[in-house]
């Protein structure tokens, strides 16, 4: 990885603007939730309920939800936005699709592995995402045609780019649970794979997929999650030199479940998973 200036590769969307415009936007955004969600974090005073596909849901992931989708829908006034709390608004073919804390467990109990996903999807491409996980003290970012970087600015950033590993035994497997790959009858796949792998962690949510964008990790994979868990991953894996999939092998978030590798593996590992 080596540390330069962003440079956006000219690319426009349907209504005129850069996504390098976009991408920009995304960051500011993000630098004003980070300070909201923070503030949250490890709050006495947190409440959380439960939703009801009993998932937890605090006061900070509606607050940041609520927040992103005002300031979007002052700057971006054409575009739709599809968040996890409050659905979708608006229509046109450009989408915000955003998770403003993916890993509430992990956010709710303390945890410090979790973050704030923006994405924009243009029709069915998703041409931007970023990952800010303020407690981590990262953040992850790409742009449709112009890398995949991380850093604490678009000024001064490293640029990523996935592993050159091509066996399975050398390969470091990233993973959330088992739970979801048993009941979508999988999990002796899963095993197998586990198996064949150098090494395997449960990183689980965002973390597993950035990883494998910097190269740290070699596959990620997980059996149930929604549009807005994935849409912001997605740019970054790809523009890092890497491929999401789902697990019936369609490229992009649209699957319910997804596949990301450092594309060397991606059809070794689908053997065991898809």
């Amino acid at each position: 990885m080596r540390v330069a200036s962003f440079q956006q590769t000219p690319s426009t969307s349907g209504h005129g603007r850069t996504y390098e415009d976009d991408l920009r936007l995304a960051h500011v955004i993000a630098d004003q939730v980070d300070s909201m969600t923070m503030s949250r974090f490890r709050a006495v005073d947190l409440h959380v309920e439960t939703k009801p596909d009993q998932t937890p849901v605090s006061d900070a992931d509606r607050g940041a939800e609520e927040f992103i989708r005002a300031q979007l829908a002052r700057a971006r006034t054409r575009d739709a936005i599809v968040g996890e709390e409050f659905g979708e608004a608006g229509s046109g073919s450009r989408r915000w699709i955003i998770d403003p804390i993916d890993g509430t467990k992990n956010f709710v109990r303390g945890v410090p592995v979790w973050a704030t996903l923006i994405a924009l999807a243009d029709g069915d491409d998703v041409v931007m995402g970023l990952v800010s996980a303020p407690a981590l003290g990262r953040r992850w970012w790409a742009a449709k045609g112009s890398g995949a970087w991380t850093g604490k600015s678009i000024a001064a950033a490293t640029r990523m780019h996935v592993s050159g590993v091509s066996s399975l035994g050398d390969a470091s497997f990233a993973y959330s649970s088992l739970d979801g790959w048993e009941e979508r009858d999988k999990l002796n796949g899963f095993l197998d794979l586990t198996r064949e792998c150098w090494r395997t962690r449960g990183y689980g949510d965002f973390w597993s997929y950035m990883l494998v964008a910097e190269g740290a990790a070699d596959i990620a994979a997980e059996p149930e999650l929604e549009l807005y868990d994935m849409a912001a991953l997605v740019p970054i894996v790809v523009e890092a030199g890497g491929r999401f999939t789902s697990l019936e092998g369609t490229d992009g978030p649209w699957g319910g479940n997804a596949v990301a590798t450092n594309g060397l593996l991606h059809d070794k590992a689908m053997v065991y998973l898809g």
